[in-house]
């Protein structure tokens, strides 16, 4: 047998980029020999309070009937969420996260010679679904560490299929306010479909809100997340809304029984407790100030942003953030956003917002990372 697989492959496969996510816990403690327990994991965004309690008590209820198919329309689910943004029934889309449906929308949209207009230091997913496709990321540059939407709409041309914009955005955490938001919405060209990621909306004090443009006739859809302030990051649910017409094609090209009946569950119970979202929301205003305070002392700079992660530019970002893993805490270094001086670090519990404080205080004092004074 001589004929490898990758002779049988489709010629895409060997250029597409891999999307590296953050290191889990249980492999930082076998590589450097650490309890589990004592590792803080500030890279993902995900949430330090853990899951809403009233998910978990749902997903539990649901393993009694896990031998069972889930819904595959997520009946229950839609209806509360189109209850929660103004919208019918019709114009939700729950997806396998919200990752999944940017992937249906690569799906239904993109194909070779087409574009996909995106920041340039926006979430690196959009530029690896377009990839995927055949389509061509056009990488819009930043301004001030926010989408330059002006700039995004001046890049659009007939190719252009699809916008992408982050509110707040991964990885700096600006948000875009809602005015020049809907005022984009309504410039854009009808062959042009504008996806709103509000994946850290929760986290604003006021969301945006571009229901208007939807039910205006714009070809807008907006994208969330049950992974980030609902703590269901482990579970994979997110969720579309916007146009009927839009929903119906990405239903199309999904695949059935994409969420599990535990995470359906959880996730519509999760929408009812309140009071976890707002604990989280204020804990985590309240520790992005930490962060960004005492990162400011130690002469790194800190952009505070909008969601639960802060932004610091700490000099050499790969340096900082094996120093920092070796010693148990775990943050995001940036280089594959063409950001090799800054790391990203998840607002975690007080604890653990002070630990990484005063272990790269440590490191700097001691000269093992360079200061960037």
């Amino acid at each position: 047998i001589s004929m490898k697989y990758a002779e049988l492959a489709n010629a895409g496969v060997h250029q597409q980029p891999v999307y590296e996510p953050g290191k889990p816990i249980e492999t930082v403690a076998r590589e450097y020999g650490l309890d589990p327990a004592n590792i803080a994991k500030l890279a993902s965004n995900e949430n330090p309070f853990g899951a809403s309690p009233k998910a978990i008590a749902a997903a539990t209820d649901a393993l009694q009937s896990a031998h069972l198919y889930p819904d595959g329309n997520c009946h229950d689910l839609r209806e509360k969420l189109a209850k929660a943004r103004g919208v019918s029934p019709e114009s939700i889309l729950i997806g396998n996260g919200s990752n999944e449906i940017i992937e249906l929308l690569g799906h239904a949209f993109l194909r070779p010679g087409l574009e996909v207009v995106m920041g340039a230091q926006a979430f690196i997913v959009y530029k690896l679904v377009a990839k995927l496709f055949g389509a061509t990321p056009v990488e819009v540059p930043m301004s001030e560490f926010g989408h330059d939407l002006d700039a995004m709409l001046a890049a659009v041309t007939e190719r252009t299929r699809l916008l992408f914009v982050a509110s707040p955005n991964n990885p700096t955490g600006i948000a875009n306010a809602e005015a020049d938001l809907l005022k984009l919405a309504e410039e854009l060209p009808e062959h042009v479909i504008l996806c709103l990621d509000e994946a850290y909306a929760e986290y604003l004090d006021k969301a945006p809100d571009l229901s208007a443009a939807i039910h205006a006739g714009r070809k807008v859809v907006c994208l969330r997340t049950f992974s980030k302030i609902y703590g269901l990051g482990g579970l994979r649910v997110g969720y579309a809304y916007g146009d009927p017409e839009l929903i119906a094609l990405l239903h199309r090209v999904r695949q059935p029984f994409n969420v599990n009946s535990v995470a359906q569950a959880a996730a519509t119970a999760a929408l009812d407790d309140l009071e976890f979202v707002e604990m989280c929301r204020t804990e985590n205003g309240a520790g992005r100030k930490v962060l960004c305070e005492g990162l400011a002392a130690l002469g790194c700079g800190a952009i505070g942003g909008a969601a639960n992660f802060v932004l610091s530019r700490v000099g050499d970002g790969m340096a900082v953030f094996e120093a920092l893993q070796s010693r148990g805490i775990i943050v995001r270094p940036l280089a594959p956003y063409g950001m090799p001086e800054y790391v990203r670090i998840t607002i975690g519990r007080s604890d653990e917002n002070e630990r990484l404080l005063s272990t790269l205080s440590e490191l700097l004092e001691s000269g093992e990372v360079a200061s960037v004074r």
